[in-house]
């Protein structure tokens, strides 16, 4: 090797460090400030000196309703997701098989959808919803959800779809297998890496989202994770709990991480499997 692409490598793994670096720090710090006490907050050491957790303890007070919050964010971000991607899957085929007129501007317009703000859409959402009653329910939430996790998963599923040659579906009806068949057993499994991958965006997006959520439930009972730990309450009025912030905001990530690791393992090894196939 010379000494030109040594330095190539050495500042390429610099360059991945810095990043990687970078996007963590807030992650570290977030976990670093969950375990100070209160009182150390502010303190800037990079270790938590002493170890504390009583933060955690804090968030799980049943004052808090943070448990019950943790709840709702699962029910909604799976519904969200479940239902996103039934109707995007097959959407996203019949967009990537079928020919008709104006698909392009059909495909424009559908990741057009997702481009509007949230903050723009909750007024007239939260007349809609009030009209009809659907003030703190989950439907007020997972609706709007959809309206912008649909239209990205039609377009990443898709764009997926359109790398699986015909020859598949061709192949397996002269098997004997019906249209709807070899869409069923032979597609949606060759599919999977891309449909774990939309998966993982559409909950991760349905996870977080808070300006609808907050917009359309105002009973505690109701409210999703996001939403429970911006409304934590201090010792008193004019104190705010950022220790227990960040200790909830810390459980309302790790799950998301573990998650993406354990999709990532399925992702390859579904590429993996539909390559030597």
């Amino acid at each position: 090797m010379t000494r030109t692409a040594t330095w190539r490598t050495r500042l390429l793994y610099v360059g991945v460090a810095a990043v990687v670096a970078y996007c963590l720090a807030p992650f570290y710090w977030m976990v670093v400030s969950s375990l100070r006490r209160t009182s150390d907050i502010f303190d800037t050491s990079l270790l938590p000196t002493p170890v504390s957790f009583e933060n955690y303890r804090a968030v799980f007070d049943p004052t808090q309703g943070f448990t019950r919050a943790l709840l709702n964010s699962l029910i909604v971000a799976g519904i969200t997701t479940a239902s996103a991607l039934l109707l995007a899957t097959f959407t996203a085929y019949a967009m990537a098989r079928l020919e008709f007129r104006f698909k392009r501007l059909i495909l424009t317009l559908i990741i057009a959808t997702s481009m509007f703000p949230v903050v723009s859409i909750v007024v007239p959402l939260l007349k809609l919803f009030t009209d009809i009653g659907w003030i703190n329910t989950y439907q007020a939430m997972i609706v709007p959800s959809m309206s912008f996790a649909l239209p990205l998963a039609v377009w990443n599923l898709t764009t997926f779809f359109r790398q699986m040659p015909d020859e598949l579906e061709h192949a397996a009806m002269i098997d004997g297998c019906t249209r709807g068949q070899a869409f069923r057993k032979v597609i949606i499994p060759l599919a999977a890496p891309g449909i774990f991958t939309t998966a993982i965006i559409t909950f991760i997006a349905a996870w977080n989202e808070f300006l609808i959520a907050l917009s359309m439930t105002n009973k505690s009972a109701i409210q999703t994770a996001p939403v429970a730990i911006s409304k934590f309450a201090g010792a008193t009025q004019f104190e705010t709990p950022f220790a227990s912030q960040m200790a909830a905001g810390v459980l309302v990530t790790v799950p998301l991480v573990v998650m993406v690791l354990l999709f990532q393992r399925r992702i390859v090894a579904g590429l993996t499997a539909g390559a030597a196939k």
